[in-house]
């Protein structure tokens, strides 16, 4: 027995896995109806929060900023707050350990106190290798850890285990993951710290904004989230080089400010029972183009948008004391008729608008007797100077006189309607004058672009204030001069045609805002044009939006090409035509004797000197001479009408169609770009990649 062969020794157990603590991230919930819903931080947030967490510090008020600056964590209450616009709290947890929803398979995760109970069980496990661990939560639910892949989640079917049957046997098991990597959870990177440009966006009619029915705010959040990934895509070579950071884009909500006046209450008494749904809509949503076209509720509209953008902007300077770009502003819908007539009634720095005044206290006074004489003059009435001269009347005196006045200083009743009725003409152009360049601040009585006696009415009087036939009231003044205006899908072409505006003088500018960008889909039932007003005479298309992608849409380019090979078939066909016509028409020759080769060149040059043998232009050719049409100053002498390209789907029926590309501009990758590359351009950073018909 001693010489035989000694038994192998028996293996040692498996050692246990060493214990990984695990990696917490940071979550808050949001309410999606009846439904709630988890979403994570971006990377850098979590990171933040996880920071403050254990800086040690314990104060009350810990807030750490989130979301771009837009949302404030406060650490000890666990609480989201909106910091711009008003939003319901949320909750903020630092979520380790998850398990599946019953509804839509989405993970949520335990409350902190659970979870730390289960990563202690899950630690003890893996250290002693001792599994098959049963848990029982704060709502009798069973969680059993079989092993590192395997845990379950049992919800029981009934309040009492009065039957003695198990835990295991009542509920159909959930998964349970430790560790957000193991959910599959999409984690933003988050959004670059530096803010290059600041955008107030002013929603249109109703408080839904989208064919969703959402509202400003997760519209607006749409945008801005397009927006980070065409910077991306598109000014990557800026980003890397550290030029750029981001736009930001911040709602303004002014619906809710009007319809918590009490009017809702008045139209409900007045509202028909009937198709109850209809007129509820009506009343929430459609009412708000009459509300603006009211004294009254058009003076709480600008009101609010004004004093909106003006506290939005204070309290984004205080939150960024060190941003130190600019600030545009864009409207959708009825919003943006709410920003024009805003910008329309700025008043421009004395600098800007007024002409300097040093002197002027000297001539002031001779001025208005020249201007006294010159109106007299127009007037057939210089018989009468010195009558105005003896009273020390001057060109603004003579606008504050009343017939009683006149009467006084022995004026006939003849001469006297011809004075009152050319001030109240001039009174009212003065009214307008605000609207045209160098007639601003204009004295009563001086020579205006609209004079009431020139004889060349069509030249004087073609251009109408645009602010002519605006609801009467005060309109706000905001804290700071909009680098430039967006609107989308805008009618303000229609409600200043219906205001009795024809045409836009084309030295007219904004007073304060330098740039304007009509953007609109071809399908928009709401939106207008804006340049055929400033040019009525020449007919040319809208600025044609290039795709996001770099090139035009397929079903774009296909009916491009079909377009183009009809003109020149059509060319080539009528040429033919022409040249067999003039064959026709010539004199008979005899049968057997040739057409010589003088007769065919003179038949040649007559078809080419008919007047009617101009080929037809092509639309590429059409579309790149309106690209340098001169449509005014309203843009900086650049192009205002910017149309999308519709998708294919769109273009088999516009009628489908018609209210989506209304509400399409929240989403539009090409709307996004072209805000951004505008944006930019001021500051002198262009596209990696110029866009193939961009401007």
């Amino acid at each position: 027995m001693s010489g035989g062969a000694q038994p192998p020794p028996a293996a040692p157990p498996p050692a246990a896995e060493p214990y990984e603590a695990v990696a917490p991230h940071w979550f808050h919930r949001q309410a999606a109806g009846p439904r709630e819903r988890w979403v994570p931080f971006s990377a850098q947030d979590s990171e933040r929060l996880e920071r403050a967490l254990g800086s040690g510090r314990d104060d009350d008020d810990l807030v750490v900023p989130t979301s771009g600056g837009r949302y404030d964590v406060h650490l000890k209450k666990r609480q989201r707050v909106a910091v711009y616009w008003e939003e319901e709290v949320s909750e903020v947890r630092r979520c380790t350990w998850f398990y599946k929803g019953d509804k839509d398979n989405k993970y949520i995760p335990y409350s902190e106190t659970f979870s730390e109970e289960l990563e202690e069980a899950y630690m003890t496990a893996v250290t002693l290798d001792e599994w098959k661990k049963k848990l029982e939560s704060p709502n009798r639910e069973i969680i059993i850890l079989h092993n590192p892949k395997l845990m379950v989640h049992y919800h029981p079917a009934a309040s009492s285990d009065d039957w003695g049957s198990t835990p295991t046997e009542q509920g159909r098991p959930r998964t349970v993951k430790r560790g957000v990597e193991n959910i599959a959870a999409e984690i933003p990177n988050g959004e670059p710290l530096q803010i290059d440009h600041l955008v107030f966006v002013v929603h249109g009619i109703g408080p839904a904004c989208d064919i969703r029915f959402r509202s400003i705010v997760q519209c607006v959040n749409d945008f801005r989230n397009v927006s980070l990934s065409m910077l991306q895509a598109h000014f990557k070579r800026a980003q890397e080089q550290q030029q750029i950071g981001r736009v930001e884009f911040l709602p303004v909500n002014w619906h809710s400010s009007l319809h918590s006046t009490g009017v809702d209450v008045d139209l409900e008494r007045i509202t028909l029972p009937s198709i109850n749904r209809l007129r509820h809509f009506i009343n929430d949503t459609i009412l708000d183009v009459f509300f603006y076209n009211s004294s009254t509720y058009c003076q709480t509209i600008v009101d609010t948008v004004a004093s909106e953008m003006n506290r939005l902007h204070q309290l984004f300077m205080q939150r960024n004391p060190h941003f130190k770009g600019g600030v545009s502003i864009a409207g959708h819908s009825l919003g943006s008729l709410i920003l024009f007539d805003l910008l329309t009634n700025q008043k421009a720095a004395p600098e800007e608008d007024e002409p300097s005044e040093e002197g002027s206290g000297t001539t002031s006074s001779t001025r208005g007797i020249e201007d006294i004489k010159e109106i007299l003059k127009k007037l057939e009435l210089s018989e009468y100077c010195d009558a105005f001269e003896k009273e020390k009347m001057d060109g603004q005196a003579l606008f504050l006189c009343t017939e009683k006045n006149l009467k006084e200083m022995g004026i006939p009743l003849g001469p006297r309607m011809k004075i009152l009725h050319y001030i109240s003409s001039k009174t009212e152009m003065q009214d307008q004058s605000t609207a045209v360049p160098g007639t601003r601040g204009a004295e009563p009585g001086s020579p205006s672009q609209c004079d009431p006696d020139s004889t060349d009415d069509s030249r004087n009087c073609q251009y109408r204030d645009v602010g002519l036939g605006q609801v009467s009231a005060n309109y706000p003044q905001l804290n700071y001069k909009p680098t430039i205006f967006f609107a989308f899908g805008s009618p303000i072409g229609m409600f200043l045609t219906v205001r009795g505006v024809k045409r836009i003088n084309p030295n007219y500018s904004l007073p304060t805002c330098k740039g304007f960008f009509n953007i609109f889909h071809p399908f928009d039932p709401v939106a207008y044009r804006i340049e055929p007003m400033i040019v009525p005479d020449l007919e040319f298309e809208p600025m044609l939006l290039p795709h996001h992608k770099g090139r035009k849409r397929m079903h774009l380019e296909l009916k491009e090409g079909l377009t183009r090979m009809s003109v020149d078939l059509k060319n080539n066909l009528l040429g033919s035509l022409r040249v067999a016509w003039q064959s026709f028409t010539r004199a008979p020759l005899p049968a057997v004797e040739a057409a010589s080769p003088d007769a065919e060149a003179e038949a040649e040059a007559s078809a080419e000197k008919q007047p009617d043998t101009k080929p037809e232009e092509t639309p590429a050719a059409a579309k790149e001479e309106a690209a340098f049409i001169n449509v005014g100053r309203l843009n900086g002498g650049n192009r205002i009408d910017y149309v999308l390209q519709e998708k294919p789907i769109e273009s088999f029926n516009e009628y489908l169609f018609a209210l989506q590309g209304h509400l399409c501009y929240w989403e539009s990758e090409d709307t996004v770009l072209l805000v951004l590359k505008e944006i930019y351009q001021t500051q002198g950073i262009t596209l990696d990649q110029p866009l193939p018909g961009g401007q």
